[in-house]
């Protein structure tokens, strides 16, 4: 599903509302998470998962194409854990 599905279905699901009020609505809740994860924080949605991130040190890469040694910099990463009942129901096929 991409962003513009996704507002199809809410505002779909939601007829009182007009689609520009979707569209905040959606930003909002994206904005908020990134946000959060800037901030080091973790985001909790009971069901669904959890958003943190994760460290990455330093580390010697590869390039692929010419084989040449090159330093990939320490870096903060997004990371998504499924919760239980997300789990549960890509399971059940």
């Amino acid at each position: 599903m991409i962003r513009s599905e996704l507002l199809t279905a809410l505002a779909k699901d939601n007829p009182d509302l007009r689609s520009e009020e979707v569209e905040q609505i959606v930003d909002i809740f994206f904005d908020e998470i990134m946000e959060r994860l800037v901030e080091g924080g973790r985001v909790e949605l009971r069901g669904f998962g959890a958003f943190s991130t994760r460290e990455r040190e330093a580390r010697t890469g590869r390039n692929p194409r010419t084989g040449e040694t090159v330093s990939v910099p320490a870096k903060r990463v997004p990371y998504f854990r499924p919760g239980k009942e997300m789990r549960r129901a890509l399971n059940e096929n």
